[in-house]
């Protein structure tokens, strides 16, 4: 474990010695302070969340391979990566430990919306539980946009490569959510159970299900498990 917090350690510090952590956060406030405060403005002022969380799903599908694709593809271009995988680490502790160091930019990009919760509150007594369900539910579905990302940052040396393939997955992943009304009863449940959204919308009322987490928590271990396997593939080309 200590290999894996060194890495995560070492690429969470590369996010801020850049500039890509502080354009994420600056851009992603930007987008979703304007969006939330137009709807709070257009709607009904109520003491809910619902505003950020209707939007966040959507600007994370977006950026969370944005996010991630310099993970491995950058150090593929510069060659950084034999001499990193030269060192004694093993293939699963160099892939958690970017991902958890992309876990670690979203929670702190997170914790900057917290403000919004205490305007929220402002308009009457905000229900803590589905607040408290709805930033678990975004930082599991963050995590799983960003699994998907690290995933395809493996497959390939070009960042925006490996952008565009990791937004293809995760738009998908986001868009069976939408499918449901549309689709046939017959494939409605398996929809259903592939799309991120209705798993975080069940999250963001405040009920924890244990099947929304295995959804997540399965979908990451499967994506961080594929992204082993081609790393280790690597080492025999």
């Amino acid at each position: 474990m200590r290999n894996t917090m060194t890495i995560a350690r070492r690429e969470f510090a590369a996010y801020f010695n850049s500039p890509i952590a502080y354009i994420f956060i600056v851009v992603f406030l930007l987008i979703s302070g304007y969006m939330f405060f137009t709807e709070i403005t257009i709607g009904s002022p109520q003491a809910d969340m619902r505003p950020l969380f209707g939007l966040a799903p959507l600007i994370f599908c977006i950026f969370g391979p944005l996010v991630t694709m310099g993970l491995f593809a950058e150090e593929k271009a510069t060659g950084t990566l034999e001499m990193l995988l030269a060192l004694p680490l093993t293939d699963w502790q160099v892939v958690f430990g970017k991902f958890l160091a992309a876990v670690g930019l979203i929670a702190v990009t997170l914790a900057f919306t917290l403000p919004y919760v205490f305007f929220v509150s402002a308009y009457g007594n905000l229900d803590k539980g589905p607040v408290i369900g709805g930033y678990l539910g975004l930082l599991l579905m963050a995590a799983g946009y960003l699994s998907v990302g690290l995933m395809t940052s493996v497959w390939t040396k070009n960042q925006v490569v490996s952008a565009v393939i990791g937004f293809l997955f995760c738009f998908a992943l986001f868009l069976f959510g939408k499918l449901l009304q549309v689709v046939p009863p017959s494939l409605a449940p398996i929809i259903q159970a592939l799309s991120f959204d209705y798993h975080f919308q069940s999250i963001a009322k405040g009920v924890i299900d244990t099947r929304d987490l295995l959804y997540y928590f399965s979908l990451i271990g499967i994506c961080l498990l594929i992204a082993q396997t081609s790393l280790e593939s690597r080492r025999w080309r």
